[in-house]
């Protein structure tokens, strides 16, 4: 496995995700591999929350209710600009090449190998 270089690992990757099973999935996995993590179930809870202004890179849901992860990854662009992986389980090639064309760091089709997720955290990590 190719965990995330150990100076990345004071890093703080936000999750942001409306599904909650794969929300816990994804935090156990990434404080497993020694990763500091916030989960958020919404754009909003990720705005508002404190802990905003110190996450190094954000994995975000494409789809989630409210505001979704490509009008959060327009709003980060200007307000905080920091690594963005998306997952998402839909097959849509012009949602992928939005988000691609916008800065993100990685487009992840669920399901996906922790293997694929942690060679893009990487990416991000060293962006």
């Amino acid at each position: 496995m190719n965990t995330p270089q150990e100076k990345d690992n004071q890093a703080l990757v936000a999750i942001v995700d409306d599904d909650q099973s794969f929300r816990e999935a994804l935090d156990s996995l990434l404080k497993l591999i020694g990763l500091r993590t916030a989960v958020f179930p919404s754009a909003r809870n990720f705005l508002d929350s404190p802990q905003f202004p110190d996450v190094s890179c954000a994995i975000l849901d494409v789809s989630m209710p409210g505001m979704d992860g490509l009008e959060l990854q327009r709003h980060l662009v200007t307000t905080h600009p920091i690594p963005i992986i998306f997952i998402t389980d839909l097959r849509d090639a012009k949602t992928r090449e939005q988000a691609v064309r916008a800065g993100a760091i990685s487009f992840l089709n669920k399901p996906f190998s922790e293997e694929t997720l942690l060679n893009a955290l990487n990416s991000a990590l060293r962006a």
